[in-house]
């Protein structure tokens, strides 16, 4: 696999906490910032897929209205809690 070096300026704090990281597991620096950083990119693109498909429900009027779902949570604490809404 071909690779690309990227350089990014770090707070000395967060440079320190994966130099303890990468000694406790014996794993190199660079090994760990390919970790975090394939991590956060698999956590991003789900974020964006699960905002598209939000989106999509919206389009296609697939929504429950904040007065229901706040009426379900109002009567979480009650003895007598409503159902979940349905949209």
């Amino acid at each position: 696999m071909e690779t690309k070096v990227l350089t990014a300026h770090v707070p000395l704090p967060l440079a320190e906490k994966v130099d303890q990281i990468a000694a406790r597991l014996e794993r190199s620096r660079g090994w760990i910032v390919k970790q975090a950083l394939a991590a956060w990119i698999d956590q991003e693109e789900e974020r964006r897929r699960l905002t598209l498909e939000a989106l999509a429900d919206v389009d296609s009027g697939r929504v429950i209205h904040h007065q229901s779902v706040q009426a379900w949570a109002d009567s979480l604490d009650s003895d007598n809690p409503r159902p979940l809404p349905i949209s």
